[in-house]
């Protein structure tokens, strides 16, 4: 890739891909392109082809996509299944159509079974059933990665996918409704800490920021209080879902970036393909490598917060898989380890948090 190649970041606002294009900018590649969902819907097809035809990219990094937490994971399945796979239809159709030099396509590890032997492998993939909560999702994006292989083994292409553990980081999702666990601990425990002190003012100023189900800081104590409590907030104990038990990876989204663009700058298909007569299982997987109990994490997080109030745990709502590492030995020997530990990142995100 030359530093003036035109690259295309699918989805550049977001968390994924806001981190990749400032990764790019600080490589000093110089003609990145983006589109905002208002300037381009994914969804249609006839505005990327335009688009395409228009832009002509050189490198396409789709990190573009429609995503969200275990509550909306489950209460919007027909979303996550229907917007993912028609967003990486037209992308990656697009793509091959124009011929783009290179593609690469940002995943999840939630795409590996449920019960999946731990560290998970990439070729843990298929080989069991998947965790219910997510599978509309995980199949989406089990359909992308096939895609960019098929296309690879069908017309020579050299599209790569990458399959990120949970991501956290600036330009996170802190919507209580859609959130996932990381942001949504950081806002719930903060909002937790205003009320129990009986910061009403600061309430009010983080609901003008960010309205949950349609109410902001105009709304009366007692309509902010109902609200409140129905995310499992009181002025003297935060509720949060399941047992806290499960194990999760997490990596700082920037991480993620320097990862992904390092994958794009050095690694082609052949690199991950191998020799034998069947080729699959050439993604990816981008972590860590570390784990740590949604409980700690919730200790963390209340330490960082500085929360003085009582934490309890909703047994009564899911927990999810109960561990799901990644195995990143072979990205480790590509050349690429982590850099942030997640004891500095939780504090990066919750001071990003109260500066944005």
């Amino acid at each position: 890739m030359e530093k003036n190649s035109k690259i295309y970041v699918a989805g550049h606002r977001g968390l994924v891909g806001s981190a990749i294009w400032n990764n790019l900018k600080s490589k000093g590649y110089t003609n990145l392109v983006g589109r905002t969902h208002a300037e381009l819907d994914l969804m249609d097809g006839v505005a990327v082809r335009e688009f395409f035809d228009h832009e002509k990219p050189e490198y396409v990094i789709l990190a573009a996509a429609h995503v969200g937490g275990i509550m909306a994971n489950l209460k919007y399945r027909a979303d996550f299944i229907y917007q993912n796979l028609q967003i990486q239809q037209n992308v990656i159709g697009e793509s091959w159509r124009h011929g783009v030099k290179k593609l690469l396509f940002l995943g999840s590890t939630c795409i590996y079974p449920r019960e999946a032997p731990q560290p998970i492998t990439e070729n843990a993939l298929l080989t069991s059933p998947l965790e219910y909560t997510n599978e509309p999702y995980a199949i989406a994006k089990i359909a992308g990665m096939k895609m960019c292989e098929s296309f690879n083994l069908q017309y020579g292409t050299n599209y790569i996918a990458v399959m990120p553990t949970n991501l956290y980081g600036p330009n996170d999702n802190f919507n209580l409704e859609t959130s996932h666990v990381m942001p949504a601990m950081i806002r719930k425990m903060h909002l937790a800490r205003l009320l129990n002190e009986g910061d009403w003012d600061g309430l009010r100023a983080d609901l003008n920021t960010r309205p949950v189900e349609g109410i902001d800081g105009s709304a009366t104590n007692a309509q902010i209080g109902q609200l409140l409590e129905r995310y499992g907030i009181t002025d003297h104990s935060l509720k949060l879902w399941g047992t806290g038990a499960p194990i999760r990876e997490f990596l700082w989204s920037e991480d993620m970036a320097d990862a992904s663009v390092y994958c794009l700058e050095h690694i082609d298909f052949d690199d991950l393909r191998g020799t034998g007569p069947e080729v699959r299982n050439c993604h990816i997987n981008i972590g860590s490598g570390k784990e740590i109990t949604i409980k700690q994490l919730a200790e963390l997080v209340k330490k960082t917060v500085g929360y003085n109030g009582t934490l309890q745990w909703d047994d009564t709502k899911p927990d999810g898989t109960l561990r799901k590492l990644t195995d990143v030995s072979r990205l480790h020997s590509l050349g690429w380890h982590h850099r942030i530990e997640i004891e500095d990142g939780v504090p990066a995100l919750y001071s990003w948090y109260l500066n944005n």
